[in-house]
């Protein structure tokens, strides 16, 4: 019984006790409660940077993609016309080129087709000169000579008889074929007499027959183009006895 007293009153002592304590406890919390209630700038704010996080800034991307966009469209822009300057200098180059391979092949050509005129024209002139002089059948001599001669001036019309040919070979160079005369009045103006039947350079020119070579010495060509100015002055080389 004694013990119960005891502790009863023993408790009722610490109830009394701690019910002071609890008061007091309770006061200065309620204290702190009420001093963290009203805010005050300088502790709020300290509180706010301290406490507070830091704020992540968002930043957009889609302006700096414009203008990457924007530089990226440029430079492509660029290239492009740097491309289409090239392309276009390069086809220049190549029409140029082109161009000038054309012409030189048409030079080439028009020179390959001028050869073959020349050639053609070279033939013809052979063959007219074949056709026209008789076989050479004839010896190398006056007698030869004289009678080529006659041959050449039959085909084209020229009068003549060999008597009259070599009579006046004879009287005029003896003949021969290299004769040239320095002393009569057509060497005092220039133009001597020369070949067989002694005819100046211009006589022979207006009255050289084709099929003969252009030689005022060859003894045939003189012969036939005398006997064709004596036929066109004279009638015929026959009527000539002296000097024409």
């Amino acid at each position: 019984m004694s013990k119960n007293i005891l502790t009863r009153g023993h408790s009722r002592a610490l109830t009394r006790h701690h019910k002071l304590a609890v008061a007091g406890v309770a006061a200065l919390g309620a204290a702190a409660i009420g001093f963290s209630a009203v805010p005050s700038n300088a502790s709020t704010a300290t509180t706010a940077e301290v406490a507070a996080p830091t704020a992540k800034v968002a930043y957009s991307t889609e302006p700096i993609q414009g203008v990457k966009a924007s530089v990226t469209d440029q430079v492509a822009g660029s290239s492009v016309k740097v491309e289409q300057i090239a392309a276009k200098k390069e086809a220049a180059a190549r029409a140029t080129a082109e161009k000038k391979a054309a012409a030189a092949t048409a030079e080439a050509e028009a020179e390959k087709a001028r050869q073959a005129e020349e050639a053609a024209s070279r033939a013809a002139e052979r063959a007219e000169v074949k056709q026209a002089a008789p076989e050479k059948s004839y010896g190398d001599t006056l007698d030869g000579w004289i009678r080529e001669s006659l041959a050449i001036m039959k085909k084209h019309g020229i009068p003549g008889s060999y008597e009259g040919i070599h009579r006046n070979v004879m009287r005029e160079s003896s003949g021969n074929p290299k004769a040239i005369n320095l002393w009569d009045v057509n060497a005092q103006n220039g133009i001597p007499s020369k070949g067989l039947l002694q005819v100046i350079p211009p006589t022979f020119e207006a009255y050289h027959v084709p099929g003969t070579p252009k030689d005022i010495y060859d003894p045939v060509a003189n012969i036939t183009a005398a006997c064709n100015y004596a036929a066109d002055k004279y009638g015929t080389m026959d009527n000539v006895d002296s000097a024409y």
